[in-house]
């Protein structure tokens, strides 16, 4: 065709093209226009609401009411189900037919009883593909079903996405018809589309860029939007262009399907479910017409539940899982928050996990998944190593505030040197579009070029679902090897990692934490849920100790197997990311407390059954008469503690005991203390409260001037300065609410100080010496706190109660401590790890809040102060300011984050020497796992103690002990070095053991390396921070 020559104008010419393709403009005459042919309406259409997420079998027999395109039905979180009769026109044979539905909820289609596609307007999916020509054989009349759910893809917002939901928001139904849909004209708008964006994105300075530019024009003029047959000449233009193929240097990028679905945030874990079906029942599609489609799922849980509600599913999915189309990826059972959940809880989401994919797949996932936590523990990589996987891919740290993460692939070192192989994909995203942007910033975002030349583009629309669409396959499928941007290539996970591996020798390593420079408010934020967790991962453990010592002395004993998987998956559930962080709407939270609720209630019960089946059993101690009359420690170490006994009295009966490691001790007469605890008021109010280890000055607004170590004389209170200093900030960060809190909060300090009630004795002394106050932090929250020092204790306690009532309000307690040190230590999973207390460099300072477990410690040489918490996890430590950070109260996504009334307890422990010889470690385990009191119970009697299992070593925490999970006569017991050493320990145990070997997390036997048992016990060696499992087999 000739043409009059004319300049080309760069941007005449772009914009001709974008017109030609605009949705907006020109559509009379552009070939946008063109996507559809003739439509129909459909025959008939009717729809019920309710408020219920009901199953189809009960759907269909509903009586369904008359409807129109242009309704409105909700409110927010009810449901409304469609029935639509089609009848496609005989005159449309040969043509490609679609159902086009378009509404403002989220839509399932359902055909002959089964799913068959999700409509969700905001992920680009409106139409269901009736037939892609249409035959005198098909079906020209039939029935659908549309199950639509009254929520967008990300909730309902009221304003803005994180807003609270509105409860009373309307969903309209904007269209649905018959529509002949042009295949022709859509593959050109993908042609036009793809070119160009590789003109805007390759630039005016690139020669490849006004290729496409030519080539695009050229298209248009050789392209009639009313003549079907000239298209194929502009196809031949694109082809032409999209065949010109790359260098073998390129880097090549490899594509995966993905779709991220939160298992709760703006939506309750319900809607979750669906929100799979929608999302997977579309990927089964596309890979039914896309042979090479690949797309990756994670999370256990999720895929559970489809089992479950949507069976037919599921056989889809593990049918083309066994063709390598769906696969499953991460090994745990929700993807978890990767700091807050305990080491063993961490444990538990990759053996509930992994035993899941192996049951329902026939293979354990070799790739940790996890692509939107807010921060990575430091222990992960030993933990991942530990149950089977060897690599993790994640894209989080791209979100970092101040400092740009300085590698998309390296190996992350965790605390105990372990090493996995890490990737970030490039274009800092795990919901790509397959446009040329995400090419393009996979190789020019690329941190380690020369290191490595391939990566992961993770494509599908996420967060709320939805997944990935036939358009992005098509973007892809046209530049598999084109010229001027990187090689594409439908992968595995498996295969990018392969190849990652394959050329690695120049990968730089990461040793400790992945530490997200935001969203550090999520650590202290829905105060509930966190002290949920903290409590509920004690009881199940407290449940597995008392349960293994009943099974291993008691034959008739049936150890809670069963009940016990199911409240651990609870627990495990709640760890989501969006959940244990407290960053979801109100419903969730109602909905974790409850699962909270249930594990506590049924724990409970567990936990009593076990208690009498031990204590039924001959040979454990029993008390004098009356009730309560036992005292049980699961804990590794003998402690001697005050405990209180129950009873009627107005005055509560406290008392001295000794109980061994693992075991019990009958509860005679008290322990008389070797210093009884003293009080004493002085002339100023204040009171001084000493137990012979520590000497306590509190003055009479509550605040600690003193805290000395008596033997030492050593203060721990800086001087001039009060501990116990609540303090409160101005907690406003620039958009996310609940996650975030912002570093120039830290100027808005304003000390509490009004004093409600000032400080009055309620212990005088004796086993326990307490005093007790309250405070006004505003006009609408207060503070009552209980000082208590106990006979024996090394540390003070504070029993804290908060009426809290505030917004956008921080609430935090100081203690200013007489310690000078460059560094920190907090306790995470199974260790420990150092963070600056200083500000020298942006790294430093962006650390202004972070996390830790039970405790915190600032200690110089032969001196430290540690902070004790029972259910907090944010803390900051400033010079010599070590804080706790206690509640919040942002007002999105909950509205009512944080209010109301909380109970907590921390403890102050000052000691000399590093804190690994003061015990401070076993100190937060006893402060977080109290001793329990148990019924006496019929059975011979001994009085005494008996001890299950103790360690000779104080460097070695027995974390868990449990049944095995494949073997009834076996128990896997758990232990870590905890003080960064290397140290050897003999295990000693009463019960009877038949055989010893070491296991890995998924406890698996390594057959070659046995335990020998000894009259000694078992001997063993750890490196620091080490992880062991030990198989133990019962006689």
């Amino acid at each position: 065709m000739y043409h009059y020559q004319v300049i080309k104008n760069r941007r005449t010419l772009l914009e001709r093209a974008e017109k030609f393709i605009s949705d907006v403009y020109f559509t009379d005459c552009n070939l946008r226009g063109r996507l559809y042919g003739s439509s129909c309406p459909v025959e008939s259409l009717s729809s019920f609401l309710t408020p219920k997420r009901i199953p189809f079998s009960e759907a269909e027999k509903q009586t369904f009411q008359l409807a129109k395109v242009g309704d409105s039905f909700g409110p927010t979180w009810w449901t409304c189900w469609f029935k639509v009769s089609l009848c496609i026109p005989e005159a449309w044979k040969g043509k490609e037919v679609h159902f086009l539905w378009e509404s403002d909820g989220e839509g399932m289609v359902w055909r002959d009883g089964q799913p068959v596609q999700g409509l969700t307007k905001e992920g680009q999916k409106t139409s269901y593909v009736l037939t892609e020509s249409l035959t005198d054989e098909e079906p020209h009349s039939l029935c659908l079903y549309v199950e639509l759910a009254c929520n967008g893809l990300f909730g309902a917002g009221q304003g803005s996405m994180i807003a609270p939901p509105d409860p009373d928001r309307k969903y309209s139904l904007q269209r649905a018809e018959l529509v002949i849909f042009n295949r022709g004209v859509d593959d050109l708008l993908v042609d036009f589309e793809m070119l160009v964006d590789i003109v805007k994105l390759l630039g005016e300075n690139d020669q490849r860029g006004f290729q496409a530019l030519f080539t695009a024009n050229e298209m248009v003029n050789v392209c009639d939007v009313t003549d079907p047959n000239s298209f194929l000449a502009a196809r031949k233009l694109a082809k032409k262009f999209f065949s010109q193929k790359n260098g073998e240097s390129q880097h090549v990028v490899h594509a995966m399907g993905h779709c991220h679905i939160d298992t709760a945030w703006l939506w309750p874990y319900e809607e979750t479910i669906r929100k799979c079906a929608r999302s997977w029942v579309t990927a089964i599609r596309l890979m039914e017409k896309n042979a090479d489609f690949i797309f990756t799922c994670s999370q256990a849980q999720q895929l559970e539940w489809v089992k479950q509600w949507y069976p037919g599913l599921y056989s889809q999915i593990q049918h083309f899982a066994s063709r390598g189309q769906f696969v499953p990826v991460g090994g745990t059972w929700v993807e978890m928050d990767g700091n807050l959940p305990s080491g063993e809880s961490m444990v538990r989401q990759f053996l509930e996990g992994q035993r899941f994919f192996l049951k329902e797949f026939g293979r354990y996932c070799t790739e940790f998944w996890l692509p939107d936590t807010f921060g990575y523990s430091a222990q992960l990589p030993q933990i991942m190593q530990g149950c089977g996987i060897t690599r993790f891919l994640t894209q989080k740290l791209s979100w970092n505030l101040i400092n740009k993460f300085p590698h998309s692939t390296f190996f992350w070192e965790g605390l105990d040197g372990s090493q996995v192989l890490t990737h970030f994909p490039p274009g800092d995203s795990y919901e790509m579009k397959c446009k040329v942007e995400d090419l393009l910033n996979s190789v020019r975002n690329n941190k380690d070029k020369g290191r490595a030349n391939h990566s992961a583009v993770l494509f599908g629309y996420g967060d709320g679902g939805g997944g990935p669409t036939q358009r992005m396959l098509q973007r892809l499928e046209r530049v598999r090897d084109t010229d001027g941007l990187p090689r594409v290539q439908m992968s595995s996970p498996d295969q990018l990692f392969s190849a990652l591996e394959a050329d690695s020798t120049l990968l730089c390593t990461w040793t400790g934490e992945l530490f997200l420079e935001l969203h550090n408010g999520s650590y202290t934020t829905q105060a509930q849920i966190k002290k949920g967790n903290r409590q509920c991962e004690t009881l199940l453990h407290d449940i597995e100790v008392v349960s293994s010592l009943a099974v291993s002395r008691n034959p008739s004993f049936q150890y809670p197997a069963d009940r016990l998987h199911k409240l651990w998956r609870l627990l495990l559930l709640n760890q989501f990311h969006d959940v244990i962080p407290g960053t979801c709407i109100e419903m969730v939270v109602q909905d974790a407390l409850k699962y909270y609720q249930e594990i506590r209630s049924a724990g409970a019960e567990l936990l009593q059954e076990a208690c009498r089946s031990l204590l039924a059993e001959k040979g454990v101690p029993e008390g004098k008469e009356g009730s309560p009359s036992l005292a049980l420690n699961t804990l590794p170490w003998e402690r001697s503690e005050v405990i209180q006994l129950p009873g009627g009295a107005a005055e509560p009966t406290l008392a001295l005991v000794k109980v061994p490691s693992v075991g019990i001790a009958a509860v005679t007469e008290s322990i008389e203390p070797d210093c009884p605890v003293s009080v004493s008021t002085q002339a100023d109010g204040t009171v001084v409260m000493e137990n012979g280890i520590l000497r306590v000055i509190v003055d009479k607004a509550g605040r600690v001037a003193s805290i000395c170590l008596v033997n030492s004389n050593r203060e721990a209170i800086a001087g001039g300065c009060f501990g116990n200093q609540f303090v409160m900030f101005d907690d406003v960060p620039l958009y996310w609410d609940a996650w975030d809190v912002m570093d120039y909060h830290l100027q808005t300090r304003k000390p509490v100080s009004g004093v409600i009630r000032p400080v009055e004795v309620v212990h005088s002394g004796g086993l326990r010496g307490s005093v007790k106050f309250s405070l006004r932090i505003s006009e609408k929250s207060s503070i009552s706190q209980e000082l208590v020092l106990d006979a024996r204790c090394p540390y003070v306690k504070f029993h804290t109660e908060v009426d809290w009532q505030e917004s956008h309000k921080f609430l935090k307690v100081e203690f200013p401590l007489r310690v000078r040190s460059p560094n920190a230590t907090y306790e995470i999973q199974f260790g420990h790890l150092q963070r600056p207390t200083h500000w020298n460099t942006s790294w430093d300072w962006a650390r202004f809040e972070v996390w830790g477990h039970k405790w915190a410690d600032l200690s110089e040489h032969g001196f430290g102060v540690a902070l004790l918490n029972d259910c907090k996890y944010g803390y900051s430590v400033h010079r010599n300011t070590l804080t706790l950070s206690l509640l919040r109260a942002p007002k999105s996504p909950d509205a009512t984050a944080d209010m109301g009334q909380h109970q907590f307890t921390y403890a102050v422990m000052p000691h000399t020497g590093s804190f690994q010889e003061a015990a401070v470690i076993q100190s937060a385990y006893n402060l977080n796992f109290p001793l329990r009191l148990l019924p006496k119970e019929t059975g011979s009697p001994q009085t005494g103690s008996w001890s299950a299992f103790s360690l000779s070593s104080s460097a070695i925490i027995l974390e868990t002990i449990k049944q095995a999970e494949d073997r009834k006569d076996a128990l896997v017991l758990r232990m870590f070095e905890s003080h960064g050493s290397s140290a050897s320990a003999m295990l000693c145990s009463s019960l009877p053991l038949k055989e010893a070997l070491f296991c890995d997390l998924l406890e698996r036997p390594d057959a070659t390396r046995p335990a020998p048992i000894t009259a000694s016990g078992i001997s063993l060696t750890f490196t620091p921070f080490q992880i062991v499992s030990l198989l133990v087999i019962l006689k």
